[in-house]
Order: C-alpha cells, then sequence, then structure tokens
C-alpha cells in the first residue's frame, strides 16, 4: 500500500469547484489527468456544507506535478501572494497559456504576464528565459528588457523582450 508520493504537493482551497478546476486545468496541459477523486463521507465538518457523497479532494497532475484540489468551503480565497509560473519556449506557447487560463478570470488583474483565472487562482506566463534575460551579466541588456516587461498590460511579447534585449 506504500506509493512513492511527491514530497512537496500544493493544496489548491476551493469553495465546491475542485473538480472543476481540476478538469479545467487537465484540459490545458499536456501529461496531465485527475488520479483521485475523494469524496466526502459521514464523518465531516458540519460547518463546510458539504454533503456526504460529495467531491472533498481531488487529486491531478499537470506536467508531472502533483496537485490536491480541496472543496472545503467558502472562507478561504486565493490571492496574488501565490502564483503559477508557467515557462514557455516561444510565443506561440504565451499565446496558447494566456489564452486558456485567462478566459473567464479577472481581466482587471493581469499585467507583466501575469493573470487570475476563473476560480481566482493566479498564473505567470513567461518565456523559459525570461530569468537570464533580467538577470545576466549585462546590466544595460537586464534594465532595458525590464523596461519592456513593466510596460506590458496582459501576456508577455516575447520579440519585444528580444528587441529590448538586443538592443
Amino acid at each position: 500500500m506504500k506509493n512513492k508520493i511527491q514530497k512537496i504537493t500544493p493544496n489548491l482551497w476551493f469553495n465546491t469547484e475542485a473538480e472543476e478546476a481540476a478538469n479545467f486545468y487537465t484540459s490545458i496541459f499536456k501529461d496531465s489527468s485527475i488520479t483521485r477523486i475523494t469524496r466526502y463521507g459521514r464523518e465531516r465538518h458540519e460547518t463546510e456544507g458539504n454533503a456526504e457523497g460529495a467531491v472533498m479532494t481531488v487529486e491531478f497532475r499537470l506536467e508531472g506535478q502533483e496537485f490536491v484540489a480541496l472543496n472545503g468551503g467558502p472562507q478561504f480565497k486565493f490571492t496574488e501572494a501565490i502564483s503559477f509560473i508557467v515557462h514557455c519556449d516561444n510565443q506561440e506557447e504565451i499565446n496558447y497559456y494566456w489564452d486558456k487560463l485567462s478566459e473567464g478570470g479577472d481581466k482587471k488583474a493581469q499585467a507583466c504576464g501575469w493573470l487570475k483565472d476563473q476560480f481566482g487562482v493566479s498564473w505567470q506566463i513567461v518565456p523559459a528565459d525570461l530569468s537570464e534575460m533580467i538577470s545576466g551579466p549585462d546590466s544595460e541588456k537586464s534594465e532595458r528588457v525590464m523596461k519592456a516587461l513593466l510596460q506590458m498590460k496582459t501576456k508577455i511579447d516575447l520579440n519585444l523582450l528580444k528587441r529590448a534585449y538586443e538592443g
């Protein structure tokens, strides 16, 4: 009965949308699946408002990363203090993940590659080499890239960042 488990697993607290969110995320990312659904039994916190048989947790995998989504009730909300970074190899990937994850999300919470999805979870859709561009040894290049990045009001334009990097 001893299964090898991931050492650290993000746990996402939803009101009642855990299964819907897991289905949404697994429909977007490759190599993704729902691995287990656990339902509330008779023993549960009555204050949660979750009926016996309702989904309690959904375990799912996105690109090899394990997650748990919990239907825990309305008392906690997501904030931008925690976000998931999606490293993209090209503009096509940036566009794909941005378009999919921002669908139905908070348009006012978009800037510099950050977005908030329809469940309130924050994501950063960034080029895979962004860290190198903004922290490289040539401070002039890094400053130009950071200036260009901070002017982007929604998704990142990789070509614009590359032009800023090249000077």
